[in-house]
């Protein structure tokens, strides 16, 4: 990755054990160094910026992690074998939580980008979470229902004897949705023989879930992007053009919600390439892009004739604007929903130059830290990151978490209605002036989620 080798953290000696012993993990270190940016302030106090910096470092390493093996039968009847991992990242505020991924890409160094994301995240949403990530480098892809069955309940036979809803609770992330949650759970339940527990969330409603969770992350990132829309730039989304990385759950329900609220969705994406739509997208449209990923996991190329806009191969919504710009594309909004650095400090200023009023991180670190720097250059632009922009998802788990201990399902309204609430308490924390939250909503996002978990360690006597 070309910008992301070198950072202008000046406490560089801070970092320097760390960046020695994790090498091989430039994700992770690039998602500590994005974070020890925005702390300075906070590690040059004359007071407190000594127990600061104690506690960032303690917060770098996980408390535990778990790897194991995961054996399993493909339908030719040969053993396969996978690795699997727990990063238990960090439990001062509650039981670890975080999702399971599944693909090819996963290792221990990804894992611990996510679970040291997850931390502040969960941290933002005012309950009672700790910070954690899990997965294995097994695709689902081209998998038949069967082998991503026994997959699941090898992975979980393993991992099992670590969970519980005090102690540690997944969710999904990518590559793992509502069938893999299903067949994880279904192995649990045989494994342990307890019944309704908050053990893992993102389940159906038939197997205690929750509404609106999988919807909860696209949803809430509309609604936080709508309140900073309407508080910063005094506008609307209606009628905006909004660009879509992505086209699994997060870009689904992101669309949905922006239709709704009458913004013209231009692209959607998978990694062989985009759908560009120069009207906007049209319900009809989402509806077969939903189809095409959820129910015959096929690729948006196959679907260009059943929809009104062009498939693109080779290419991003963002790389469309480079070249030339030959479709003369622009945005007023962007939602990266797809994955880590695809935004990156190349395409920051043709963005910019097209008109982009806003970014809204969907996934996780989506924006490399020279795109993030490129950003800051710019404070007339909505920056909201991931840890507060898709908190909505992990929010809406706790959520969850909440109705299976009270052995009740609350209504779709109710959950959608604290959904909608937690996001403005989110947006209100991280755009408070207090001195220390900062003043971009980026800063603001960081610090915050920091001061509490560094507050809570203090506390409990871990740091002092």
């Amino acid at each position: 990755m070309e910008e992301e080798k070198k950072s202008n953290f000046e406490s560089s000696s801070l970092l320097s054990d760390l960046r020695a012993k994790y090498p091989h993990q430039p994700t992770f270190l690039q998602a500590v160094e994005e974070m020890a940016q925005s702390l300075e302030p906070l590690f040059s106090d004359p007071e407190e910026g000594e127990f600061y910096q104690r506690a960032f470092l303690a917060m770098t390493e996980p408390e535990r992690t778990i790897s194991f093996r995961v054996s399993w039968m493909d339908d030719t009847g040969t053993l396969r074998f996978n690795r699997g991992w727990r990063v238990e990242f960090s439990s001062i505020l509650g039981p670890y939580k975080g999702g399971l991924r599944f693909h090819p890409s996963v290792n221990e160094g990804i894992l611990k980008f996510l679970g040291f994301e997850q931390i502040f995240k969960n941290a933002l949403t005012g309950l009672p979470m700790g910070g954690g990530k899990g997965g294995s480098d097994f695709d689902p892809k081209g998998k038949s229902d069967g082998e991503v069955r026994r997959f699941c309940e090898s992975f979980m036979t393993e991992l099992c004897r670590y969970l519980g809803p005090s102690r540690d609770v997944p969710a999904g992330d990518i590559g793992v949705g509502g069938r893999e949650i299903g067949f994880l759970y279904g192995q649990y339940k045989r494994l342990t023989n307890l019944h309704g527990e908050g053990v893992l969330t993102g389940k159906s409603i038939l197997t205690s879930g929750s509404h609106i969770r999988p919807e909860a992350t696209g949803y809430g990132l509309v609604y936080i992007a709508q309140l900073a829309v309407e508080k910063q730039l005094k506008e609307s989304l209606s009628g905006q053009r909004c660009a879509i990385s992505g086209s699994g759950n997060v870009a689904q329900f992101a669309a949905e919600k922006l239709l709704q609220l009458g913004a013209k969705i231009v692209t959607v994406s998978d990694s062989n390439g985009v759908l560009y739509f120069e009207e906007g997208m049209t319900v009809e449209d989402l509806g077969v892009i939903v189809k095409a990923k959820n129910i015959d996991r096929a690729r948006l190329r196959s679907i260009e004739s059943k929809v009104t806009g062009i498939y693109i191969a080779n290419q991003s919504p963002w790389s469309l604007l480079q070249n030339d710009n030959p479709n003369n594309v622009k945005y007023d909004f962007c939602f990266p929903s797809a994955t880590q650095n695809e935004v990156t400090g190349k395409h920051i200023p043709l963005l910019i130059s097209g008109g982009m009023k806003g970014l809204f991180e969907g996934a996780n670190l989506p924006t490399t830290l020279v795109g993030q720097s490129l950003l800051r250059q710019h404070p007339s632009i909505i920056y909201i990151p991931a840890k507060a922009a898709n908190a909505g998802g992990v929010g809406v788990s706790g959520l969850e978490m909440c109705q299976n201990a009270q052995r009740l399902t609350w209504t779709r309204e109710e959950v959608d209605g604290k959904l909608k609430d937690m996001m403005g308490q989110i947006y209100e924390q991280i755009s408070a002036d207090d001195g220390k939250s900062g003043d971009t909503l980026e800063a603001g996002a960081n610090r915050v989620g920091f001061v509490k978990v560094a507050k809570a360690m203090r506390e409990l006597g871990w740091i002092y």
